[in-house]
């Protein structure tokens, strides 16, 4: 399995001029993050075809649809939904947008299993790690895992892999690795001067909620 995680949002340089949460709701991509996407997007590209994806499923926020768009266009891949691998919520841009807009919006990707309001309205820490915990389960249960892209957050990459990856990263994961476990990361991205890192205060404050999974941590039991 392939974890990407979305571009830079709006949301990241908003917080980076601030250094406090600005307020914006459910934000999209900036020009560089649609640039960082299409970057990660060559570089699966050019893997092996054994070990190319073969649909992409993402988290249901602007920013990880937006960056799944591209990704679709640029690998020719069928985009699904999965409200399992979303962000922390935490912040104002994990609050999300209504079922029907994004169905509105985009008309060619199914929202219908969704709820209307698909987003709680705030997690601990405890709760993404067993979410992330669920979903490992369920990807391994998945006859198609090493061929599936999901597009997700640094909040839940990390609760699944431990790993604090940067904007557009790939990431190789096998869900039958011990929890949280199982990341290695395949692109990595160069660390700019903090001038031109918009993300980095936001992600070390998201982390200061969200303690790293312990190492010890195994797959709950009855998880499929």
């Amino acid at each position: 399995m392939i974890l990407v995680r979305h571009g830079e949002s709006e949301f990241n340089v908003r917080f980076a001029k601030t250094r406090t949460d600005p307020g914006l709701r459910d934000p999209g991509l900036t020009a560089r993050g649609r640039t960082q996407i299409a970057e990660a997007a060559g570089f699966i590209a050019d893997m092996p075809a054994a070990e190319r994806p073969a649909r992409i499923v993402t988290s249901p926020y602007t920013r990880a649809l937006q960056s799944a768009e591209i990704l679709a266009a640029h690998l020719t891949l069928p985009v699904e939904v999965d409200v399992q691998v979303r962000e922390h919520a935490h912040f104002t841009c994990d609050i999300g947008t209504a079922r029907s807009a994004l169905a509105r919006a985009w008309p060619a990707i199914v929202f219908d299993h969704l709820e209307e309001e698909w987003w709680p309205d705030h997690e601990d820490a405890e709760s993404v790690s067993r979410r992330a915990a669920g979903f490992r389960g369920f990807a391994a249960d998945l006859p198609d895992w090493p061929r599936t892209l999901v597009v997700s957050h640094w909040g839940f990459i990390r609760g699944l892999t431990r790993l604090e990856v940067p904007n557009a990263a790939v990431i190789r994961f096998d869900p039958m690795a011990p929890h949280p476990r199982g990341g290695a990361l395949l692109r990595p991205v160069p660390a700019p001067d903090q001038s031109s890192a918009p993300g980095a205060d936001f992600e070390r404050t998201r982390g200061q909620y969200l303690p790293a999974p312990p190492a010890h941590a195994t797959r709950p039991a009855g998880s499929s």
